[in-house]
């Protein structure tokens, strides 16, 4: 039986929107430069996906594993790397692609990580920025939502490993006991 219910809180046609307009956006940014996009796995790969099919510039692609949450809706506050940038990032113009920014913890740790292979500059893209455990400042240079609480799942974010697949973004809850 299902412990949670789910609302709605973003659905697929506003996300679909302003992934084009976020494309858009790097697209003039970064018009007649090379950029490497570098997703962090497993919760971008959608977000990714639909970004990189709306940029109109040159690009190479690239993944990091790193996670913070176990099967809670807490982050751990331990980061685990387990896949790292294979691209040669010296030099070059670099977008850490992120689905959610929650505590922080691990975008700021995998962006000082990349900083240390010398690249011309790295800038980060998420589609959600979750402000209500943040615990330390990371530099958001291209944001989809901002939204302060709740824990959300779908179009990549899931819970234990569920939910990832759905088009649109929900509000996970726990179901009030029934009496």
């Amino acid at each position: 039986m299902e412990e949670y219910t789910k609302e709605i809180l973003l659905p697929r046609d506003e996300i679909q929107q302003r992934v084009r307009e976020l494309a858009l956006e790097i697209s003039k940014d970064y018009e007649g430069k090379e950029l490497i996009l570098v997703g962090i796995l497993n919760g971008v790969i959608f977000f990714f996906t639909d970004l990189v099919r709306n940029l109109h510039i040159p690009i190479k692609l690239d993944f990091i594993r790193a996670a913070s949450y176990g099967a809670g809706t807490e982050s751990s506050g331990t980061i685990r790397m387990s896949k790292d940038v294979e691209i040669d990032i010296e030099g070059q113009h670099v977008i850490l692609v992120e689905d959610i920014v929650d505590t922080g913890l691990t975008l700021s740790k995998i962006k000082e990580k990349l900083l240390e292979r010398g690249p011309k500059s790295v800038k980060i893209c998420v589609l959600i920025d979750k402000r209500e455990r943040r615990q330390t400042q990371v530099p958001i240079d291209y944001c989809g939502f901002h939204i302060e609480e709740g824990f959300i799942v779908g179009y990549g974010l899931d819970f234990n490993e569920r939910y990832r697949d759905l088009a649109d973004i929900f509000v996970l809850k726990e179901k009030e006991p029934s009496n």
